[in-house]
């Protein structure tokens, strides 16, 4: 019977080169292949780095940001699920593959039985007894169009998906810890600046106060001046609150509380971000995670088409056990006891009223459904990509511009300052000019934060913050998972 079970091996082997899969064709991607141009965007330039190779650590230079981002990597919940999605999927795949193989199990078993004397043939009680010992094959399908093979190429292709997936994760994550960050610090340097403004409205409330008790500034002017410092309070408990919910953000981010050893963060205006190059729109097919991932359910749709097309064909299953039988268990394994046993089956579907057709169609459908999804996400990509650039632009031009409309109202609140201390312009002026000058400091705080999120954004589109140091490998290994036998 051994010599049986070889021969069935090596005849599964043989028969199981049949595929129904579809040839692959990876879909034309349905975007420019250059970024747009125009005036609101900078000269191209070549690219000596992708983005997607620039560790997180090169392109952030605030040393606070990058432990904080290490903090995130090592207790964030959401990149936790990610990783055991991943081992989730290499099991589901295993279980697939198995069924490539027979399943081979060994089974011992005795029994003893005492027959009553009225029952007994003989006129007499007897006990009879019997052991067996038995190694054997269950239903072990013969895949001769390929349809566990489809099945488990689509388990394959999931599993390549869920690790795509988690580098998405992992990316986002990055992103979304530096943007909190940034915001936190946004928000710090406004609260900052709305103490400073609130004093300075302070000290001239009280000073009108005076002139109005000697008769020098009317009840109009200390109205004005009064009308300054509450809205400076309501300011200041808007900007404690929002610190206080941004702290709150990024503890949940974090996945952790804000480590108390965190170094002393760098002001806003400060170099924080390196240059990103920003390449070619083809090279997000190979640089985004979302768009890999796309890529790879669409790859187990296809084989899922495969897995259909077999089901209209005859399947074949074989049982086979071959072992021991003896009436006492010292004669177990002498000779004359072997038994043995062949047990083939064959399945041809001749009538199912359309469901093989439907099953068929379905899984087509569902291809077409993971083409435009894939499309979908190139042409996300492919504007995520645009607005981050055409905003690198203009942002350097809004930034200058907000500034030097800052100098302008310091300019203009030092000279209604000295105009009105000397009682050559009303309070007004002055209550104008320090109005003037808190807006446009406040506007150029939230050009800034708003103009270093879209370079996190667009680090982040490109497929950014995967790697730690720019000299790690970015890539994923595309190999199935080692199938575990034990």
């Amino acid at each position: 019977m051994s010599k049986s079970l070889l021969s069935l091996a090596i005849t599964a082997a043989v028969l199981s080169g049949c595929s129904l899969i579809p040839d692959y064709q990876q879909p034309q991607a349905p975007v420019a292949a250059q970024y747009p141009q125009g005036p609101a965007y900078s000269p191209a330039e070549a690219a000596n780095q992708a983005a997607a190779e620039q560790g997180w650590r090169q392109f952030f230079h605030d040393p606070a940001l990058q432990q904080l981002i290490q903090t995130a990597l090592v207790n964030n919940r959401d990149l936790r699920v990610a990783a055991l999605n991943i081992d989730a999927y290499a099991a589901q795949y295993q279980i697939q593959r198995a069924d490539l193989f027979p399943a081979i199990s060994a089974n011992g078993s005795g029994s003893r039985q005492r027959t009553p004397a009225r029952m007994s043939q003989t006129g007499e009680a007897a006990i009879s007894s019997q052991y067996s010992a038995t190694l054997g094959v269950s239903a072990y399908e013969l895949d001769l169009f390929g349809r566990v093979r489809s099945l488990s190429e689509q388990a394959l292709q999931t599993y390549f998906s869920s690790e795509e997936a988690r580098r998405s994760t992992q990316i986002s994550l990055v992103a979304s810890v530096a943007n909190a960050y940034l915001t936190w610090q946004a928000d710090k340097e406004l609260l900052k600046l709305t103490q400073d403004t609130l004093a300075a409205y302070e000290e001239s409330y009280r000073l009108t106060s005076r002139s109005n008790e000697v008769g020098v500034a009317s009840a109009l002017d200390l109205s004005q001046a009064r009308t300054s410092v509450e809205n400076a309070r309501v300011q200041l408990a808007r900007y404690t609150r929002q610190v206080a919910q941004d702290e709150n953000s990024l503890t949940l981010l974090l996945g952790t509380s804000i480590p108390a050893n965190l170094p002393s963060p760098q002001p806003l205006s400060a170099d924080l971000l390196s240059e990103l190059p920003a390449g070619l729109p083809s090279e997000l097919l190979q640089r985004r995670p979302d768009i890999l991932a796309a890529e790879h359910n669409l790859k187990a749709a296809n084989a899922s088409i495969g897995a259909a097309r077999a089901a209209f064909f005859p399947s074949i299953s074989l049982t086979a056990n071959a072992g021991t039988l003896s009436p006492d268990m010292g004669g177990l394994f002498k000779g004359g006891s072997g038994t043995w046993s062949f047990a083939p089956q064959i399945n041809i579907p001749i009538f199912n009223a359309g469901s093989l057709r439907a099953s068929l169609d379905y899984s087509k459908i569902q291809k077409d459904i993971n083409v435009a999804q894939y499309e979908k996400s190139i042409q996300t990509a492919f504007q995520e990509v645009s607005d981050g650039l055409a905003a690198r632009q203009t942002y350097n031009q809004q930034l200058q511009a907000q500034r030097d409309f800052v100098n302008a109202n310091q300019d203009y609140y030092r000279l209604a300052e000295r105009r009105y201390r000397i009682g050559v312009d009303s309070n007004l002026t002055f209550l104008d000019a320090q109005r003037s000058l808190f807006s446009a400091q406040q506007a150029l705080i939230t050009d800034r934060l708003a103009q270093l999120t879209s370079e996190v954004n667009l680090y982040k589109a490109l497929g950014g913050g995967w790697n730690e140091q720019s000299s790690q490998n970015a890539a994923v290994s595309k190999e199935a998972p080692p199938l575990k036998l034990f």
